[in-house]
């Protein structure tokens, strides 16, 4: 009897456990955790294109710019084009929209406000088109009439032509935004990134407001509607629609969203935080339900954590992955490869599963380094050189040139960087071929070098990373691991692997 009972037990027990792990796979499958984009994914700006959804961020100043993705179901996104490949500045804040079958990108850089244009989604895109406006921030409507403008920051509108290429016609107040209360803690007012839809009877515009960054309670959204394109526009009762409360979230200066609705008729709020402890990742993009009330407003769902699973749209599950490794096969430089402020395609050349990079400046950030984004907390990046005259070759972390660390190495040296000063550290221990390796773990940094790839030698200096970050350095950028050559010569990288360690 008692083996029948101990019998018995274990079958419950395996029962349960069997029961436990179904429910649990199910709950993966129907479920996401945020972000939908790990790493400097700031400003998003959604499309859904009939059953397809496509999005774009803020590129600053890494081109090719204005990486376009694409998704089936509001979570997993693949890249499929740049729509930005000349230097215009810094490029802030797009927004992208289509229009009688065309697409349109508008984006501030440089001091005024550009749109690039295509037919289809995937390219070819035009050339930036300076709209010689001032102001930042531009977000495109329609009005009932069919005719288009541009809100801007500040709660001004601009109108357009019909081919959406030329302003013509002044500025004009339409909105004030939404008063924060005076005991808030926030970097500045800072009436910015208004982005409008048309649903039902009411125009909806979604602003920022508090500034970018700052203290942790700064970013929110605030939403405001009208029965005009044009206001008067009456702001939400349930505003801040999106707002960091307290420094203990995981998710900081929540702000700049676009609302996307399913081809279910649910909706959703696409926007970015800073992830606490994790400044230096940038502003990652996130998900977030809503529902909308019987007097015609939206708010997020009561009780959503943004630190936890959630439901996902359309049966998606699991988080955007990417590809970020590689080993420069093909002809066409990976999207996942920005140059820092310059894109000149005539420096470069993929060849024999490696990229040739011609040597430029005398400092990291005179060589315009060639940049990746990382997605996690930690992880470790390793390259393969070969240098070619006086060059150095180096494999570094890369905010600007005032927060910028790694290791290097030129035809006999291997070299400490840290910020523009490059120095032998590990004399006669580069014979031009050589392989780099950075360990991250935590902002907590250890730097190697290899003769063969195999066996590895760490070097004294290492660095601590988290304070590189806008906050202390300014420019809304990430820190992202840079390829570098600089002096005079030739570097060709082969086998960039990068590895999450979990």
């Amino acid at each position: 009897m008692k083996r029948q009972l101990q019998f018995f037990a274990l079958i419950m027990i395996l029962f349960i456990t069997s029961q436990a792990a179904i429910s649990q796979t199910k709950s993966s499958k129907d479920s996401f955790t945020n972000p939908i984009f790990a790493g400097d994914y700031p400003d998003p700006s959604i499309l859904r294109d009939d059953s397809d959804y496509y999005i774009v961020h803020s590129s600053f100043v890494y081109y090719p710019g204005l990486i376009i993705w694409h998704s089936k179901n509001l979570v997993n996104w693949t890249p499929i084009t740049a729509a930005l490949h000349t230097s215009v500045g810094s490029v802030w804040a797009p927004d992208l929209v289509k229009y009688f079958g065309k697409y349109y990108i508008y984006f501030y850089a440089n001091g005024t406000n550009y749109v690039v244009w295509a037919n289809d989604i995937s390219g070819p895109w035009s050339e930036p088109i300076d709209l010689k406006i001032g102001h930042i921030d531009p977000g495109h409507i329609v009005d009932n009439d069919g005719k288009r403008y541009l809100y801007m920051s500040d709660g001004d509108y601009v109108p357009l032509s019909p081919d959406g290429l030329r302003i013509i016609g002044p500025f004009k107040k339409a909105y004030d935004g939404w008063p924060i209360p005076s005991d808030w803690s926030i970097e500045c007012f800072c009436l910015e990134g208004p982005k409008l839809s048309k649903v039902g009877k009411y125009f909806y515009m979604l602003s920022a407001e508090g500034g970018t960054a700052g203290p942790a309670t700064s970013h929110m959204v605030v939403a405001a509607r009208s029965k005009s394109a044009l206001g008067p526009w009456e702001n939400s009762p349930y505003n801040p629609i999106v707002h960091t409360k307290d420094h203990t979230e995981k998710w900081w200066s929540k702000g700049h969203a676009t609302l996307v609705d399913d081809i279910n008729g649910k909706w959703y709020i696409v926007y970015h935080g800073y992830e606490k402890g994790y400044y230096n990742m940038g502003r990652q993009t996130l998900l977030e339900q809503i529902e909308w009330t019987s007097d015609g407003w939206f708010k997020t769902l009561k009780g959503a954590k943004m630190d936890q699973p959630m439901k996902s749209p359309l049966g998606s599950s699991g988080k955007n992955s990417r590809k970020i490794s590689d080993n420069f096969t093909g002809e066409n430089l990976g999207l996942q490869w920005q140059f820092y402020k310059e894109f000149d395609k005539n420096r470069f050349t993929i060849k024999n599963n490696g990229i040739e990079l011609t040597s430029k400046g005398n400092s990291i950030e005179t060589s315009f380094p060639l940049l990746v984004q990382t997605a996690d907390h930690s992880y470790s990046a390793q390259v393969e050189m070969q240098i070619e005259g006086d060059a150095t070759g180096a494999l570094v972390l890369f905010y600007d040139k005032g927060a910028c660390a790694g290791i290097g190495a030129d035809n006999k040296d291997i070299k400490w960087i840290l910020k523009e000063l490059i120095s032998p550290i590990e004399t006669g221990k580069s014979n031009r071929h050589v392989f780099l390796r950075i360990e991250n773990i935590e902002s907590q940094v250890k730097l190697f070098y290899s003769a063969d790839g195999s066996k590895w030698n760490k070097i004294s200096n290492s660095f601590e990373s988290s304070s590189f970050n806008h906050n202390a350095f300014g420019g809304f950028l990430s820190l992202r691991i840079g390829l570098c050559a600089v002096g005079k010569g030739k570097v060709t990288f082969k086998n960039f692997k990068y590895t999450a360690i979990k």
